[in-house]
């Protein structure tokens, strides 16, 4: 195997190896009495190895060094011929049997803790070293010592059997660190004692980036590679207290005890320079009071926030959970949230072909919270999925409202968080709220950002692709913000595509823009993606995006966003947009 032992991290090795060698000391020790009360010389003699060893355990479990392979083999080996010396100085024959009883316990570490064929190297190497003095000083019966020897075996097969089924438990096969469930564990113990010492405990969760693309492109032999490396390489770094472990994936987690959310950032750093490819951080120091899975979530918080940023980086979350959590919470139970809707104008006739579902949220004491807020807080505080399902529904009864006002069909626009699109069940929860709300599936328009998907990996593309397949349409919301490929057209599960208000602001001064906009709006045409204008605010922006081939727009020159009470007071649903050029004033 890879690591450096069977099972269990170098300090179980310390620490067993500490114990083996107290018992045999004591064991030892009780011997060597008996020998000195007879006035056997030899008594002071086998009692000082006794106390030797039992002070090497003592100083082992205070110092705790790591053994390194190589160095626990010969310890063992050094332990093999010490017991064989005192085997051969023991005055009786039973003195010299219960001297060689105690090789048992050299067997039991060495197919624990080493290789199978070095395991049973010091396992001969032992059984010899009794056996001769046993045959030679003693002259015990062959059979006698035969006995002993098929005993020393058969319990140190035993427990190399047992140790290899437990090292399996809570083992990832592929990297031989703690997996999901063990490093869960782990979690749950570090938190235990934070709490009763009061001391720091932060979290680190790692991905690497890009992960996906090398399967797909190089095969999941060349992955998996990759998996082993970063496991090697970090685990190589000399980082104590150090609990390292693979979640499943790409996505590896660190649990850091006694560091602060600042230093367990500069660790982070480290674990990033060591790994053999670009990976992402999200760090969250654990807060007093926090279960595992509120901390995890804001781990996870922070990762997610990193990837979405570019990758490559690290993000410290928020050391408290967010303030407006629990307000948050008491207002999805008192049904207290609305949605105000902005349409999507037809630009050649002017009639409403679909709106955009804003969630609002109107808080008691501060006033109307800016949606980032919330949603952030709804991520932080475990509530994101309540609150989509929520936005969802408030959605489709007010879809309904404004087709009942209208009497024909309207698309309806609701936005994704990425904590949400990877939630489990995401979409099996929106086609349940769909059939509950009696509104069909492809009268809906599920909005989300190119970076959140890609941001969001494999469990993002799944869910959409479920959702396509039922008849839900898919929009690319802020096109042309940040890094925006063409080619990824081709690979998204998408039928409309939103170009953001900052690529329409040097529309009407930049023929070089218009040019792009233009050859844009062409390539989706071929693709049968339908191109929605964001943030339009001008007639000139309207009319030359009419020019260019734009079919459908949406912003201020037509329609903030508002109550559909409002929205459904406009005639057969057609917009004539007010003269002048000069927008209302942004909510």
């Amino acid at each position: 195997m890879a690591p450096t032992t069977r099972t269990g991290t170098a300090d179980v090795v310390v620490r067993t190896t500490a114990g083996l060698f107290l018992v045999g000391g004591g064991a030892a020790a009780l011997l060597a009495v008996d020998v000195v009360r007879s006035g056997d010389p030899r008594g002071g003699m086998l009692l000082a190895v006794a106390v030797a060893a039992a002070l090497t355990g003592t100083v082992l479990l205070v110092v705790r060094p790591h053994i390194p392979r190589r160095t626990l083999g010969a310890t063992l080996l050094v332990g093999a011929a010490t017991l064989g010396v005192g085997t051969a100085l023991a005055p009786t024959p039973t003195l010299a049997l219960a001297s060689a009883s105690l090789a048992m316990l050299l067997g039991v570490e060495s197919t624990l803790f080493l290789r199978r064929r070095d395991a049973w190297a010091v396992v001969g190497f032992a059984s010899a070293w009794q056996v001769v003095p046993l045959l030679v000083v003693h002259d015990l019966p062959v059979l006698v010592c035969a006995s002993y020897v098929a005993l020393w075996c058969g319990v140190a097969g035993v427990v190399g059997v047992l140790g290899q089924h437990a090292s399996t438990a809570g083992v990832d096969a592929l990297t031989g660190l703690p997996d999901r469930r063990a490093w869960d564990a782990a979690l749950e113990q570090a938190i235990d004692r934070h709490e009763r010492r009061g001391m720091p405990l932060s979290l680190v969760l790692l991905d690497l980036d890009h992960f996906k693309r090398v399967n797909d492109e190089h095969g999941h032999a060349v992955g998996d590679e990759l998996l082993r490396g970063a496991a090697d390489a970090w685990r190589g770094l000399d980082v104590p207290g150090m609990v390292l472990g693979r979640r499943g994936g790409d996505e590896f987690a660190v649990l850091l005890p006694g560091r602060t959310g600042e230093e367990a950032v500069t660790l982070a750093d480290r674990l990033c320079a060591a790994a053999p490819t670009a990976a992402s951080c999200g760090v969250a120091e654990h807060a007093e009071g926090e279960t595992a899975a509120e901390v995890l979530r804001r781990t996870d918080a922070a990762l997610y926030a990193a990837k979405a940023a570019g990758r490559g980086r690290t993000v410290l979350s928020e050391r408290q959970p967010h303030r407006l959590v629990d307000d948050l919470a008491a207002a999805l139970a008192a049904r207290a949230l609305h949605v105000e809707l902005q349409p999507v104008v037809d630009l050649a006739s002017g009639a409403v072909t679909g709106v955009e579902a804003l969630a609002r949220w109107d808080h008691p004491r501060l006033g109307r919270v800016p949606p980032a807020d919330f949603v952030t807080a709804a991520e932080d505080g475990g509530l994101i999925d309540d609150l989509g399902a929520a936005v969802l529904a408030l959605a489709c009864a007010d879809g309904r409202v404004l087709e009942t006002a209208w009497g024909r069909q309207v698309l309806l626009g609701v936005n994704v968080s990425g904590h949400e699109l990877v939630g489990q069940g995401y979409a099996d929860r929106v086609l349940r709220v769909l059939q509950d709300a009696g509104r069909p599936a492809d009268r809906l328009v599920l909005e989300v950002t190119e970076s959140v998907v890609e941001a969001s990996g494999p469990a993002a593309q799944r869910a959409l692709t479920t959702l396509r397949e039922h008849g839900v349409r898919i929009a690319i919301d802020d096109f042309g913000t940040g890094f925006s490929s063409l080619s990824r057209l081709d690979e998204l599960p998408a039928d409309l595509l939103k170009l953001d208000r900052a690529f329409l602001t040097t529309l009407t001064t930049s023929p070089r823009r218009q040019v792009l906009v233009r050859e844009l709006l062409h390539l989706c045409e071929e693709l049968d993606i339908v191109v929605v204008a964001e943030g339009v605010e001008t007639a000139e922006q309207a009319s030359l995006l009419q020019e260019l081939g734009c079919r459908a727009a949406q912003g201020y020159r037509f329609a903030p966003p508002q109550p559909v009470a409002e929205l459904a007071r406009v005639p057969w649903g057609h917009l004539v947009p007010p003269s002048g050029s000069a927008p209302p004033p942004r909510a």
